[in-house]
């Protein structure tokens, strides 16, 4: 009977930590083309927007359709206008087979810059060179104070969270071949994702262990 009463505590930790791992997506679509690439299907991509603790993780994923490939790339690869103050953390990004970058390329903070269209973004990641450096996805994080996931974005002036600089390349994209276009991209709203039920059932399964941890320490 002890030991059940010590079972107890060790499920009830359990099921907290699960609690504090459920978490949701807020996901911007890129699609609203400048008149560069207005012409070609949307939308361009996403950008994702995870919170843990202080911490959020915004990915920004290339779209393709059966005819084009979206990359992001050069000045303003990708932008967000975050809410309130932050420290921006590690960048990191993919690409698709040929492209990459050469010595001494990379990522950088491109700080407060516009974008052509959409307005001005309070963060812009850069990427140096051009097309054959353009990356299918984009992830940094930053660190400040936010409520919950759909908080860490704020429209700038021109009703924009999240914008891209699009390289266009016929689908599949070949680094020899040059892009087809280049353009910017912004939101057309954002969408608070579900998490697939996850909260819910880790909600019940915690709910579930304290009841059992209950009649353990009545037994």
């Amino acid at each position: 009977m002890k030991k059940l009463k010590y079972i107890a505590p060790v499920l009830i930790a359990i099921a907290c930590f699960g609690l504090q791992q459920a978490k949701a997506t807020t996901t911007y679509s890129l699609s609203a083309g400048n008149p560069a690439i207005s012409g070609y299907p949307g939308p361009y991509g996403s950008a994702s927007v995870t919170l843990v603790g202080n911490t959020a993780t915004i990915t920004f994923t290339a779209a393709n359709t059966a005819a084009f490939q979206y990359l992001f790339g050069d000045g303003g690869s990708v932008a967000v206008n975050v809410n309130g103050a932050f420290t921006l953390g590690s960048i990191t990004g993919t690409h698709l087979p040929g492209f990459g970058f050469q010595a001494c390329e990379g990522y950088s903070n491109g700080g407060a810059s516009n974008q052509d269209g959409f307005g001005s973004f309070n963060l812009n990641i850069d990427t140096m060179g051009g097309y054959t450096t353009s990356s299918n996805s984009i992830t940094f994080t930053l660190t400040g104070s936010w409520a919950n996931e759909a908080s860490v974005l704020i429209a700038n002036a021109n009703g924009a969270f999240v914008a891209a600089h699009i390289f266009v390349a016929a689908f599949p994209a070949d680094p020899n071949a040059g892009a087809l276009a280049t353009g910017y991209a912004a939101n057309g709203g954002a969408v608070n994702t579900p998490d697939g039920g996850t909260t819910v059932m880790l909600l019940g399964a915690a709910l579930g262990v304290l009841g059992m941890a209950r009649r353990f320490l009545r037994s």
